[in-house]
């Protein structure tokens, strides 16, 4: 490979972030455009600004085609998040599938490469992660949940953060399942949050109806999600299909995820099915990545995601 070939590829990795489309920006609920050079402008961030970043469906054990070694485009996938532009991300959040047959011995690979990253870590549940045990030992080890069957809240940056658990008890092929007691407690934990409050939800499953015949949406997402409407700006993160997509809802925008291990075709494919979708070795990365969101009290949230290659 030719020198000036070599110095291409190292600039383009330093500016993966900025082209790799940043969405939009909402402020009080009303989309605005967002600056791509104000991160890279400023050596240290302007007070009150953070933001974090999303990883999904790792996979850790998975060995076939096209991606014999997920811990590697994990690695791949972490470094990516410390190199990225702007501030330091205050923590991760993954959206589960973070296992592929949820034995011990993958969740221990898996938390030791994550914990490479130096990041806290908020996780919840994929339906792999629950195969066999209905989520014990997934829960031993990344469980946050305080007198619930998995889901729990925190709050970080005046920002309101949900983890949701939409994986259990599911049918073969069915869409996920939230289940009565998790909406009542949503409902619970919302109540003392003023509406101008920032709420992100995050959950493995989506909570949209992206493709029912695949299972790719949440039975019962409704309930839960009319406790959200009166909020200003609702961020609702999932991973499960292995490929980025969005919708909007009046305030409430819902984002999926890009896998770190294998890509998956998209929603009703003629002849395709859901499962790791086989693609040359040398566009794999360009459909494996993640996602970095901040906040800023002048441009709101904003969300950008980029993938391991070109």
């Amino acid at each position: 490979m030719q020198e000036g070939s070599i110095a291409r590829r190292r600039l383009l990795k330093c500016m993966m972030w900025g082209s790799a489309g940043v969405l939009w920006t909402v402020n009080g609920g009303v989309p605005r455009p967002f600056q791509l050079d104000r991160a890279a402008q400023a050596a240290e961030p302007p007070a009150g600004e953070w933001g974090f970043v999303q990883i999904s469906d790792s996979h850790i054990g998975f060995k076939l085609a096209p991606n014999p070694d997920p811990g590697a485009t994990l690695r791949e996938a972490l470094a990516l998040a410390r190199a990225g532009a702007g501030t330091r991300p205050a923590f991760m959040i993954h959206t589960g599938d973070l296992s592929h047959l949820a034995k011990p011995e993958q969740f221990d690979a898996a938390a030791e490469i994550i914990k490479g990253a130096g990041l806290e870590t908020w996780y919840v549940p994929g339906e792999h992660d629950v195969i066999g045990d209905g989520g014990k030992g997934f829960f031993a080890r990344f469980g946050r949940a305080k007198g619930t069957a998995g889901w729990y809240s925190f709050d970080a940056g005046g920002v309101h953060f949900v983890g949701l658990v939409n994986v259990l008890d599911l049918a073969a092929g069915g869409q996920g399942r939230l289940g009565a007691a998790q909406i009542e407690w949503l409902e619970d934990d919302l109540k003392g949050k003023g509406a101008s409050t920032p709420i992100v939800v995050f959950a493995h499953m989506p909570l949209w109806s992206i493709y029912p015949p695949w299972g790719w949406g949440t039975e019962d997402a409704a309930p839960a999600l009319a406790y959200l409407k009166r909020f200003g700006s609702v961020t609702v993160l999932n991973g499960h299909i292995h490929q980025v997509m969005q919708k909007v809802e009046g305030t409430v925008t819902f984002r999926t995820a890009y896998s770190t291990a294998f890509p998956q075709a998209a929603p009703g494919t003629p002849g395709a099915s859901p499962g790791p979708l086989k693609v040359p070795a040398e566009k794999l990365k360009s459909l494996l990545g993640l996602r970095r969101v901040d906040y800023a009290h002048d441009n709101g949230v904003t969300v950008a995601d980029a993938t391991l290659g070109a």
